[in-house]
């Protein structure tokens, strides 16, 4: 799947390229608005995604642009807006035929959600559960802690991100980590899944500026009951949510 990228900003890029990535995508970026509209039929993309705050006179050409051969149905347009975005220009993003707007800064963990979100609702994914990376920050009912191989000291963490192929955190001591490498497995590894505790066996495949470790081995047991934990994630969002 192919996700074309009008924007200027490498923050940007960053986000997306981490929360977006994970769910099969291809990012094609362009700097410039006329570049992107020069290769929308070479490329092809299932989505695009266009910074209003990068080019605020140019998007709604880009926009019309697309709409003129292609429906929401076959390619998603998603625009990300920034502090002068007023709702007049909301309101002539939709009409104009975009199919969600999000935060271009993209700070709070619930504007990613939103993207991944828009993004599922016109796009097929293989297997979301597998794929979608959601952000469970201060969430009560998950937790993780592994044993340093290296010295068997007990490491906890805050955990930022989760899906069942992986998870982020941040080290509550990073210094007793800093004989880590990347790509070094992680045998004793404890998961709070709601009301279940998982033992998988991880790899660390990131250590800055949060750790992230891929699950190379969880029994069919415990896979099943991450899953099940993962699936009930937007439904427990709700709920606090309105408490």
């Amino acid at each position: 799947m192919k996700l074309m990228l009008a924007l200027a900003s490498d923050e940007s890029l960053s986000i997306i390229s981490q929360n977006i990535k994970p769910l099969g995508f291809d990012l094609i970026r362009y700097r410039h608005i006329l570049k992107a509209m020069d290769n929308i039929d070479e490329v092809d993309p299932d989505g695009i995604i266009i910074s209003a705050q990068d080019f605020p006179r140019h998007w709604k050409i880009l926009v019309q642009f697309v709409r003129s051969e292609r429906p929401k149905e076959i390619c998603p347009i998603i625009l990300l807006n920034g502090a002068t975005f007023s709702q007049e220009e909301a309101v002539k993003a939709f009409y104009l035929g975009v199919s969600g707007i999000i935060a271009e800064n993209m700070r709070h963990c619930s504007e990613v959600d939103r993207l991944q979100s828009i993004l599922e609702r016109y796009i097929r994914l293989e297997d979301k559960r597998r794929s979608r990376r959601y952000h469970v920050e201060d969430w009560p009912g998950i937790g993780f802690c592994m044993i340093n191989p290296l010295n068997k000291v007990l490491l906890t963490a805050a955990v930022k991100t989760i899906s069942s192929s992986g998870i982020s955190f941040t080290l509550d001591h990073a210094e007793l980590a800093e004989n880590i490498l990347v790509e070094e497995e992680i045998a004793e590894c404890s998961l709070r899944a709601g009301n279940d505790i998982l033992s998988p066996i991880c790899q660390v495949i990131r250590k800055e500026p949060v750790m992230s470790m891929e699950f190379i081995f969880l029994s069919g047991p415990e896979q099943i009951m991450l899953e099940d934990f993962l699936e009930n994630i937007p439904c427990q969002a709700a709920k606090e949510k309105q408490a």
